[in-house]
């Protein structure tokens, strides 16, 4: 389903890594693990198409991402380190917004029904900018429950979560790749989704 071949990317005059390689199928989580700098998130936004590496190709059902354009940008959510939430709409109009632009179809019941699911009930039509930090990334992680993208590109998800909070992103991923899907994610965090049957890719080993 995902094909990275012969991937270089650098920073300034820094190489991160190069010819890298590596394939995955659908119904696979791949931990994307190393130590700071060692290109985790650069990774991570080039398979998004955030990021022109210096050379190789990502594909997508064995289509190169570049020529894909809109329709692979569909098939995809990225979660990176800021939530994309505007402080001066509610979590309902944050979302609403989001689905849009993703292009997904989603009525206003089952919005409020994904942040009651994600621990937000009683705060869906206050203002984000009144939320702590860890309810905003719970409407930034309401996401998750109303996507219907294919492939979750996640990083550092996990931060800023209570245990509660952590628990309930680890099913929401575990369901996801149980129904076919591919999760991409990095952290810190050795939680029991990241030591169980997964696939690891170490940066800078």
């Amino acid at each position: 389903m995902l094909e990275v071949q012969g991937l270089e990317c650098r920073r300034g005059d820094r190489r991160l890594f190069s010819d890298l390689s590596f394939a995955l199928d659908g119904g696979t989580l791949l931990h994307v693990r190393g130590r700071n700098g060692t290109g985790k998130t650069t990774l991570l936004r080039s398979l998004c198409g955030l990021f022109t590496p210096e050379s190789g190709d990502i594909r997508w059902r064995g289509e190169s991402i570049r020529a894909l354009g809109d329709d692979y940008r569909r098939e995809l959510l990225y979660f990176g380190h800021l939530n994309g939430i505007k402080g001066e709409l509610t979590g309902i109009e944050n979302l609403s917004i989001a689905a849009t632009l993703d292009g997904d179809r989603i009525s206003e019941d089952a919005i409020w029904e994904a942040l009651a699911q994600i621990g937000l009930r009683g705060f869906e039509d206050l203002p984000t900018r009144m939320l702590s930090q860890g309810q905003k990334k719970r409407v930034a992680l309401a996401r998750l429950v109303l996507s219907g993208a294919r492939l979750w590109v996640l990083d550092e998800p996990f931060t800023a979560l209570d245990v509660d909070a952590v628990a309930l992103l680890q099913r929401l991923i575990a369901e996801h790749v149980e129904r076919g899907g591919l999760a991409v994610l990095t952290t810190h965090q050795e939680v029991p989704l990241t030591s169980g049957q997964v696939e690891r890719l170490d940066l800078g080993a």
